[in-house]
């Protein structure tokens, strides 16, 4: 299952930073409180409001008694005729004693990046998704990316 899904959307805030950001560069945060009314309507445990880091906003939901974070952030275009594109990516919810022994790597539940894959596929204003496995996209290997989480990558 793909677990990083890029985007783009000119609906959301990218260009002016608020006072309230850790860094300038921290736009998500309308994207996060999209996707947690999104993912309630869906059906899924949601906390009510995104939280910040110094990378971006994530949400924490839960899906089979398993709690997993979605991060959110935004990557700025090389030029200034594309828009950028929207990154969420969808990861076990652990602590840091198990995030050190890699529990976080574990499988997430399929639930989760089926469900934004919905909220995304219904938004009129979401164009380009593009779901990734979190191994490729690390690596920047993005070209092997699929139109759902689920799919085999794309001209396959």
């Amino acid at each position: 299952m793909r677990t990083v899904v890029a985007f783009r959307s000119d609906a959301f805030n990218r260009t002016d930073p608020k006072d309230y950001f850790i860094n300038e560069c921290c736009f998500g945060d309308d994207v996060g409180k999209w996707l947690i009314l999104e993912l309630k309507s869906r059906g899924i445990d949601v906390e009510p409001e995104p939280d910040q880091e110094d990378w971006g906003w994530y949400i924490t939901c839960r899906a089979d008694g398993i709690e997993h974070t979605i991060g959110i952030g935004f990557r700025p275009a090389d030029t200034e005729d594309d828009p950028g594109q929207w990154l969420c990516f969808v990861e076990r919810r652990v602590g840091l004693l198990e995030r050190l022994r890699g529990r976080r790597k574990e499988h997430v539940v399929d639930t989760i990046p089926l469900t934004v894959h919905e909220a995304l596929r219904s938004a009129d204003h979401v164009r380009d998704v593009r779901w990734h496995f979190k191994g490729d996209f690390d690596a920047l290997n993005e070209d092997r990316w699929a139109g759902e989480p689920n799919k085999a990558p794309s001209g396959f």
